[in-house]
């Protein structure tokens, strides 16, 4: 599956738009990664562990949106956006990776 920020494919012509597709992931954090991250915020760098976590929760995200667009047949998903998202009230231990793009079948 072809996964892409632009607009189309180069080289090759969008032939029909099957409609919006999405996925999204929220990976909960835990006391250990958010003392070390506060940590890092105090003594500056950067959070590995956070930094995993994102990388996965958007993995997870561009998966689940990769697997609405083969059962509608796509070839590909153009105009892909990426949202991060903290949730969890005034902790903020949870993040959120949302993907959103449009299924097109290519020519």
């Amino acid at each position: 599956m072809i996964i892409t920020t632009t607009d189309g494919v180069e080289g090759c012509p969008i032939t029909a738009h099957l409609g919006i597709v999405s996925g999204d992931a929220v990976m909960g954090t835990n006391i250990f990664r958010d003392m070390f991250a506060s940590i890092r915020d105090i003594v500056g760098g950067r959070s590995g562990s956070y930094e995993k976590e994102l990388r996965k929760a958007k993995d997870f995200a561009l998966e689940e949106m990769s697997e609405q667009a083969k059962e509608l047949g796509a070839d590909a998903i153009v105009g892909v956006d990426l949202d991060y998202e903290a949730l969890g009230g005034n902790d903020k231990s949870m993040l959120m990776v949302s993907a959103n793009g449009t299924a097109v079948k290519l020519g």
